[in-house]
């Protein structure tokens, strides 16, 4: 196989896995939309975590929310739970690496807030005791996953949203979170300003 059939076979995968996404996720991506401008109303705010690349997507999601998505308007409340280096290793080295979010949700998280966790449907128990926490703190939770859902998946509850993408690669997973944080970007900025 050519390098260029090799690119070729990458961006069909990818707009395969968005049709499939689009076709399937519309209306849980709406609906997620639409409780994260609830919270917002109600000034609550959006806590996010995920590891890895998935932690790109978390801040992407807040860059865009404390800045701006396409349109200049007021700052939303989100907060990138993995992205301060030193709180993460601090807790990681004092308890456990997987209470680096569930840590950070007991002490920030407030109840009508709403947690965002990305996983590409690996097994991380960090994502998962962050799902406890927030239950624990009636936070409800918002899921981005792919593949089988992973350990997040089975934890969730009647009040939470898991937006699954279909399919079991980790980059075309990632690539369709990404395209959903934007969707839900647009869709908030829409529904609050117009």
């Amino acid at each position: 196989m050519s390098l260029q059939d090799r690119i070729i076979n990458h961006f069909s995968d990818s707009i395969q896995t968005q049709q499939e996404a689009m076709t399937g996720l519309c209306e849980l991506i709406e609906y997620a939309s639409q409780r994260l401008v609830s919270a917002l109303l109600n000034d609550k705010k959006i806590l996010a975590c995920g590891n890895g690349r998935s932690a790109s997507a978390v801040q992407l999601l807040a860059s865009a929310m404390l800045n701006q998505y396409e349109r200049d308007r007021p700052s939303l409340p989100v907060i990138a739970l993995n992205t301060d280096a030193v709180t993460l290793t601090a807790i990681a080295n004092d308890y456990h690496f997987d209470d680096i979010f569930a840590k950070q949700l007991r002490a920030l998280g407030q109840s009508g807030d709403i947690l965002i966790a990305y996983t590409d449907g690996t097994h991380s128990a960090n994502l998962a005791k962050a799902v406890n926490a927030a239950h624990d703190k009636d936070i409800s939770v918002i899921a981005l996953t792919g593949g089988n859902g992973g350990m997040m998946s089975p934890l969730l509850d009647e009040t939470d949203i898991e937006i699954r993408v279909p399919s079991n690669s980790s980059a075309r997973i990632q690539e369709v979170h990404v395209l959903i944080t934007h969707c839900l970007c647009d869709l908030i900025d829409h529904q609050l300003f117009g």
